[in-house]
């Protein structure tokens, strides 16, 4: 964790946990198919039964996820030319939003490229929904239009905060679980749906400190979230691992909470552990005790659009994609003994 707090948030750290109360905040693979938002209309924000009467609801009532897109990977600029030049057999691929908010350049040239041969999705670090900063609306209006170009599945970001005083920390930085930070947090996701102009997905983060004051579990909190701003969740399994470990709370807990109906993706990752703590690296193949989570996970949820994220020590594309491929054994395992 970098940077420091948010005024609202500014309390002393004792024994890794925040002490002081917590004050209120104000496979189509290489087929030639466009899929975007328009062919999957629960995204759509205010398009499909979602009238501000419905919106401003304390308890959103279910809202079914997507169909599964099926399996995917990160876009990484390692992999554009080795996917050009032979496209690997997955079904769409995960763009990170920030790197093409400038328009042109080589990025885009690339990006355009693969997009006429993969359905994409839109994965952000800078919405900062969790923030005491007014909302970037320069950034979401840049993000709209990244999104008219690339016509994603689904835009997702992080459940945290980013930076405070106009100031980005680069960072992916704890939330308290309270009543207040909840009321907070919705009415922010509510705005930035309407801007957007369809559902968001947001992420779980793994975190290393907590706060004293919570008045929920993380997975209440995100639960309760997902419901009250009528959003969706993307879990990432491998954060879930990681925030498990260093807080000593039980994952498949975590997994137990989800509500089925509101996972529309999920995450798998490699992480670094350090014997008395594990931090969220993205730089080695995902590990066993994450893929073992995953089943329990598919068990639990049903059919859930997957991805792995490597960020650093990247491999060849080859190796990424057969790892892949154990995600969808798994999953095929899983509908298989359903099935019995």
């Amino acid at each position: 964790m970098s940077g420091g707090l948010p005024p609202a948030l500014n309390l002393p750290p004792q024994s890794w946990r925040f002490a002081a109360p917590i004050p209120a905040f104000p496979r189509q693979s290489r087929g030639k198919v466009r899929k975007d938002v328009r062919s999957f209309p629960h995204l759509r924000w205010g398009k499909v039964g979602m009238g501000a009467a419905v919106r401003n609801t304390p308890e959103m009532s279910p809202t079914p996820r997507i169909p599964t897109a099926g399996f995917g990977l990160g876009l990484r600029p390692a992999h554009y030319e080795a996917i050009v030049a032979d496209p690997p057999a997955i079904d769409w691929f995960e763009v990170l939003t920030e790197n093409y908010l400038v328009p042109g350049g080589r990025p885009m040239h690339w990006l355009d490229t693969i997009r006429r041969d993969y359905p994409m999705v839109m994965h952000g670090v800078s919405l900062s929904i969790g923030g005491t900063d007014p909302l970037d609306r320069e950034y979401l209006q840049q993000v709209k239009a990244l999104a008219r170009r690339v016509e994603p599945l689904w835009i997702s970001d992080h459940l945290c905060w980013t930076g405070t005083g106009g100031t980005n920390l680069h960072d992916l930085l704890p939330l308290p679980f309270t009543e207040s930070a909840l009321e907070h947090i919705a009415a922010r996701v509510v705005q930035v749906q309407d801007i957007l102009d369809r559902r968001i997905l947001l992420e779980n983060v793994s975190s290393y400190v907590s706060f004293s004051g919570s008045e929920y579990t993380e997975w209440d909190f995100v639960a309760a979230l997902a419901r009250r701003a009528d959003c969706l969740i993307l879990l990432d399994i491998n954060n879930v691992h990681v925030s498990a470990f260093n807080h000593g709370f039980d994952a498949k807990a975590y997994i137990d909470a989800m509500p089925a109906d509101r996972v529309q993706q999920i995450h798998l990752a490699g992480h670094s552990h350090s014997g008395d703590w594990i931090v969220d690296t993205h730089d080695a193949p995902v590990a066993d005790p994450v893929w073992a989570l995953y089943e329990y996970a598919t068990q639990r949820l049903g059919p859930v659009a997957t991805m792995i994220e490597r960020d650093d020590r990247i491999p060849p594309l080859a190796d990424l994609v057969a790892e892949l491929d154990r995600a969808r054994h798994i999953a095929a395992s899983v509908r298989y003994r359903s099935a019995a």
